[in-house]
Parts: C-alpha cells; sequence; structure tokens
C-alpha cells in the first residue's frame, strides 16, 4: 500500500523508512520550493506544538528555525545574536506582560 506525503522532512527519515523494510521515493528540491516547504513544515510544526505542547515539538519548531535561517543564510550564530541584541533593547517576553491599551498623547 502507497502513501502520498509530499512533505518536508528530516535528512534521516529515508534510510529509517528503509531499515524498517518499506520503500520511499524523494527528491531534491529546488532552492526556491525548499524555503516554500520550510514554511509549510514551520506552520506544521507550531500546530503540533499548540496541540500538544510538548519539549519535543518545540524543539522541533527550533530545527526548522534554524533550516530555515540557513536556507537564507542566516547562521544560527547570526539569529541568536539578532534575538538577543533585540531582547536587550526591547526585553524578552519573561515578565509575562499583556498589553491592553495605549492611550495616545493629545
Amino acid at each position: 500500500m502507497k502513501k502520498t506525503y509530499n512533505k518536508l522532512v528530516r535528512d534521516r527519515i529515508p534510510e529509517i523508512i528503509e531499515a524498517n523494510g518499506s520503500t520511499c521515493t524523494v527528491e531534491i528540491l529546488s532552492d526556491e520550493a525548499y524555503l516554500q516547504m520550510l514554511d509549510q513544515k514551520l506552520t506544521e510544526e507550531l500546530a503540533e506544538y499548540h496541540a500538544d505542547g510538548s519539549p519535543e515539538e518545540l524543539a522541533d519548531l527550533l530545527e526548522v528555525i534554524y533550516a530555515a535561517a540557513k536556507a537564507r543564510g542566516i547562521s544560527a550564530e547570526t539569529l541568536n545574536s539578532i534575538r538577543a541584541e533585540k531582547a536587550e533593547k526591547r526585553g524578552a517576553f519573561e515578565k509575562k506582560l499583556l498589553l491592553v491599551e495605549v492611550s495616545e498623547k493629545p
């Protein structure tokens, strides 16, 4: 029985499938298609995290985020540096603040 997926998978998934006695068909994506599939994968992993809330799903999100950054020419170090700089300038999310409203100056 064949099942069609058409989704981005981790690099070792084909060998895991074959080690379990099944066969699979894969193709190498173009850079443009890879970026599109990474965006889809990010949405998929976020939905799985929302449904599950597990640390494993958070780790999957990070893996996809790092892959998307790398595909766009951004190293993990640069990404982490940008994150740290924004946290320094604008804060992080540690205080659990909910902005309810803002009154503009007259």
